[in-house]
């Protein structure tokens, strides 16, 4: 069985789509995730470790006036990341990690609070909405696998987002030309 992070770097090598990376909590795992796969190098453009609420605005370009109303840890903040991180980096696709991982609340949010984004190139049909796709999840656990599934979760929505990209015939092409990768 494929890897998350491996199907992520299969279907864009496929698609000849370029991924980009803007984490907080997760503090580069998602990153290394995807670079721990061969080939990654095709499609991986880079990543921003924003874990300063500052640092989100500065680099990414999320709304100052928004992280002060509502904080770092926050759907609408995960979304301009991934668009921030898209933009910043030229990439296709861009991904974002915020929450809380603990061991302490943050910005009025519960450990376990974390929000993963999507953005990328949607097509009209693609029902998804512009300006990308966020889920929030309420994870329990300690730190480290707060912070793991946090990385599963992204991965799995961008995959979402990927997948429904590819008609079944291009994933047909792509098993067959890639001996299965």
């Amino acid at each position: 069985m494929n890897s998350p992070a491996t199907d992520v770097v299969r279907l864009l090598t496929v698609k000849g789509g370029t991924l980009a990376v803007a984490e907080s909590l997760t503090g580069g795992l998602v990153a290394a995730e995807i670079t721990s796969v061969p080939g990654a190098s095709k499609v991986f453009r880079g990543s921003v470790t924003a874990y300063a609420t500052d640092l989100k605005q500065g680099l990414l370009g999320v709304d100052a006036e928004l992280l002060s109303a509502r904080g770092a840890v926050d759907p609408q903040v995960a979304a301009d990341m991934a668009a921030g991180v898209r933009k910043a980096l030229g990439a296709d696709w861009g991904i974002a990690t915020t929450g809380v991982a603990g061991p302490d609340p943050q910005d009025g949010q519960p450990v376990g609070t974390v929000f993963v984004a999507v953005d990328g190139p949607f097509r009209p049909d693609s029902g998804s909405a512009p300006g990308g796709k966020v889920r929030a999840l309420r994870l329990n656990g300690d730190r480290a696998e707060i912070r793991r599934e946090s990385v599963r979760s992204v991965l799995a929505l961008l995959l979402t987002e990927l997948a429904g990209e590819q008609t079944g015939n291009e994933r047909a092409q792509d098993t067959e030309q890639n001996g299965g990768f």
